[in-house]
């Protein structure tokens, strides 16, 4: 969606094969292609990595992974569970702290996280995950409250189920599953416009909404009964 002429596209990764296939695909759309390769656990290479870069337009904390209970009801591995903390919450942190001086210097630019329709209620099959993208949720509202004065966006994204190979190994079922390429049109349309939360799909964004107004015991209910109860 991004990748055009005029564009400067910088593409972080940690699986380096993958990563070149990307900017390949980005160059061929006449986009100018950086790349970084490393592990967003590494916190001081990435902000290393982050702060020599120009002065950044639009930052998109994208990167996350899942982990779940087992198929008996075993809890999450702990090392998978601190792994998943620090790619989907941490490093989003991070990220901030490396790019938000320069954005605040010349007042303006813009950072979008995503996170989930997980983030609003927790589901029992996933805790830890569902516990990052509320996280994320969280700290994306109280940055756009503490830095819309200062003329910089943030956006918090928050889809259902998008078409990948973290979704394919999420449990339970995938109703409203989309194409990831109408997941980023709605995307891109949604901060261009700057809007705060961008959820979808209609109407699994609304039920899960919902899910966090009505009384814990009837939602946990309700996510049993779609088979998300672990």
């Amino acid at each position: 969606m991004y990748a055009q002429h005029g564009v400067t596209l910088h593409l972080q990764g940690r699986n380096a094969v993958k990563l070149v296939e990307v900017a390949e695909r980005c160059r061929l759309k006449g986009a100018h292609v950086l790349m970084q390769c490393l592990d967003l656990r590494d916190s001081v290479a990435l902000q290393d990595g982050l702060k020599v870069l120009e002065p950044l337009d639009l930052v998109i904390v994208n990167a996350g992974m899942n982990t779940h209970v087992g198929s008996a009801g075993e809890s999450e591995p702990l090392d998978e569970v601190e792994a998943l903390l620090d790619v989907n919450l941490k490093a989003a942190m991070v990220i901030v702290h490396a790019v938000l001086p320069s954005m605040r210097m010349r007042g303006s630019g813009q950072i979008a996280f995503v996170s989930s329709l997980a983030a609003y209620f927790g589901l029992p099959v996933t805790p830890a995950y569902c516990a990052s993208k509320a996280g994320i949720k969280a700290y994306g509202e109280a940055l756009r409250g503490w830095l819309a004065r200062e003329g910089i966006k943030i956006n918090v994204i928050m889809p259902g189920y998008v078409k990948s190979p973290m979704c394919d190994d999420m449990p339970g079922s995938k109703p409203f599953l989309w194409p990831p390429d109408r997941a980023a049109r709605v995307i891109k349309r949604g901060l261009e416009r700057d809007q705060a939360r961008i959820s979808f799909p209609f109407p699994l964004n609304w039920g899960a909404w919902w899910l966090a107004v009505l009384p814990a015991s009837v939602s946990i209910l309700i996510v049993r009964l779609l088979g998300y109860g672990g």
